[in-house]
């Protein structure tokens, strides 16, 4: 699988920064955008610098109902109107009744399959239901997460049913969970991670600096 990161608070020359998170995910027969960042425009120019095409994408999910994660999606769908999106059951109903009308959508309570080799979790969490993507690899599962705001016990529990979890990329908030970060063999966290540079010095070997034009191939 290779994981291309589209939008980010931080980027690379040539590509554009926001606050927000995307992250394209080619498995070699599906192609799933995971978040969409805030503005749409960005996310588009960022897709074309990383030589993505909107058309290429098959499936949008979305992890949870923050603006800095949903908000490029209306662009998105303009863009290319055959999209699966799926999202959390509880988003608001007429946000749901908007996106079913544009695109074919599919509402996700527990963890399920979106393609080969990649699930859901669910959704996860109380005070912001969140899901998360576990991606399958020969080396174990590996989570991507947009805020991990359910917390990383509940994620990585589910994530721990599949099978040895391997690495997480993505946001993880003001984690302080740092014992189960241990023995992980990639940590590439961003966006919304308020303690970067504690965990980098906590697992040096594992822990990887990632944004906008950011690859990582698993």
């Amino acid at each position: 699988m290779k994981l291309s990161i589209a939008y980010d608070n931080e980027a690379k020359e040539g590509f554009i920064s926001g606050w927000g998170f995307s992250c394209f995910i080619a498995t070699g027969d599906d192609s799933i955008l995971f978040d969409t960042g805030w503005d749409g425009c960005v996310l588009l120019q960022n897709l074309k610098a990383l030589d993505i095409s909107p058309k290429d994408i098959e499936k949008v999910v979305i992890s949870h109902q923050h603006w800095d994660h949903m908000g490029g999606l209306t662009v998105l769908l303009n863009a290319n109107p055959d999209l699966e999106v799926y999202v959390p059951a509880s988003y608001s109903k007429q946000l749901k009744n908007e996106i079913a009308a544009r695109a074919k959508l599919v509402e996700v309570s527990g963890k399920q399959e979106i393609c080969h080799n990649v699930y859901t979790t669910g959704e996860l969490g109380s005070d912001v239901k969140e899901q998360s993507l576990l991606l399958d690899s020969s080396d174990g599962v590996y989570i991507v997460t947009g805020c991990a705001h359910p917390g990383l016990t509940e994620i990585m529990g589910v994530a721990s049913q599949f099978k040895k979890v391997a690495g997480i990329i993505g946001g993880l908030h003001g984690t302080t969970e740092y014992d189960l970060l241990e023995g992980l063999d990639l940590i590439a966290s961003c966006h919304c991670t308020v303690h970067k540079e504690e965990i980098r010095k906590r697992f040096p070997d594992a822990y990887m600096a990632i944004g906008v034009a950011s690859v990582l191939e698993l």
